[in-house]
């Protein structure tokens, strides 16, 4: 016999702003501890898929406490330069602390701001990324949209995201991460409503 589904509606921005803003003092420890570390590994590799190299203009949208953008900087170099961009005033004032301790790489410039409305200009970036963004846009196709037109033609976007698998076993699989590991530490860290 079918059941019927409930479909939530999709949250609204100003929810997702307040939720990322009440996270931003445990973000990066809850990822460190949800991931075993391997986040660290897959932001290198989205940076190298960037192809950010010296002395090149590069953007982070979405970029949280900053890690994307660091690693752009780093690539960058003294002579690049880096706009790491996030709707999250608490998670850019993690970004801008985090990012005083960084050496011989690009100046980051730390703009509060809206993927889905970018304030740059056309043709503007080398290379850009997008970590664990993208399923937190409102609006995906405008915000892809959005980063097709800042990009120089020939410049590369990294999105770094997880999705739905398609083959039943890592989908059964991610589900019971989801049940028995992120939903119990996030009621250890105080964020069931979260989570």
């Amino acid at each position: 016999m079918p059941t019927s589904i409930e479909v939530l509606p999709a949250p609204s921005a100003t929810t997702i702003r307040e939720l990322f803003n009440r996270i931003a003092p445990v973000y990066d420890d809850f990822n460190q501890q949800l991931s075993f570390g391997l986040h660290r590994i897959w932001k290198q590799m989205a940076v190298d898929w960037s192809k950010a190299a010296s002395g090149q203009r590069c953007l982070d949208v979405c970029c949280g406490s900053g890690d994307l953008a660091r690693l752009l900087a780093t690539k960058a170099g003294p002579t690049g330069e880096v706009h790491g961009l996030d709707f999250s005033a608490a998670q850019l004032e993690v970004a801008r602390q985090r990012a005083t301790q960084q050496w011989n790489a690009a100046p980051i410039d730390w703009i509060e701001g809206d993927a889905l409305a970018l304030p740059f200009q056309d043709a503007t970036f080398d290379a850009a990324t997008m970590g664990y963004g993208l399923r937190n846009l409102t609006n995906i196709p405008t915000g892809l949209r959005e980063l097709y037109r800042v990009l120089k033609p020939g410049a590369r976007v990294a999105i770094l995201d997880f999705c739905q698998p398609q083959n039943p076993w890592l989908r059964q699989f991610q589900q019971w991460y989801l049940d028995n590991v992120v939903v119990p530490t996030a009621e250890q860290w105080g964020l069931t409503e979260e989570y």
